[in-house]
């Protein structure tokens, strides 16, 4: 945790791109060391990373469900919410809510901060969703649980992820 002044959430940007690849790869590492081959936090996975959040980027999304947050100039961490499609249907689930939160990473360092707090709040506000969160991830489960989040008995098993099992929780 940091005792530094709260981070700032903002819409993403084009120039963000970059820094939240940084953070996606930086934070698998940090999360799920030992759970998935570390293929997922090299420098491939970094520029493929890099790639896809440019990509994204390139066209402007929905106001308000990209954020990222900021501290001392610094992206700590970053969330993305939209429409829930494509992981359901590629998982074999209709989806429960019609808003989904895909992502939601911050740096440990900032853990403890307020900042996830502040992401989550910045994408979903108090809506209903659904999102998807690895079985061993107990530190994420527990925070989406504080927030209204229930494991409704759907899971999803990975095999190109070392069979890493995902539970769909829904508010």
């Amino acid at each position: 945790m940091t005792d530094s002044p709260a981070a700032l959430i903002r819409p993403a940007e084009f120039r963000d791109a970059e820094r939240i690849a940084r953070v996606h790869v930086d934070t698998w590492r940090e999360t799920y060391s030992g759970l998935v081959p570390d293929t997922f936090f090299n420098e491939d996975a970094f520029s493929a990373r890099k790639g896809m959040w440019t990509r994204y980027l390139s066209a402007p999304p929905e106001p308000g469900r990209l954020v990222v947050a900021e501290r001392d100039g610094a992206v700590v961490g970053f969330a993305a919410a939209g429409p829930a499609q494509g992981p359901d249907a590629e998982k074999g689930h209709p989806p429960a809510r019609s808003l989904q939160l895909f992502s939601i990473y911050l740096l440990a360092a900032q853990h403890g901060s307020g900042a996830g707090q502040s992401l989550l709040d910045g994408v979903l506000g108090d809506e209903p969703a659904q999102l998807w969160v690895a079985r061993e991830n107990h530190r994420a489960r527990a925070f989406y649980e504080r927030n209204g989040f229930e494991y409704d008995g759907v899971e999803f098993i990975d095999p190109r992820i070392r069979d890493l099992v995902e539970l769909r929780l829904v508010r």
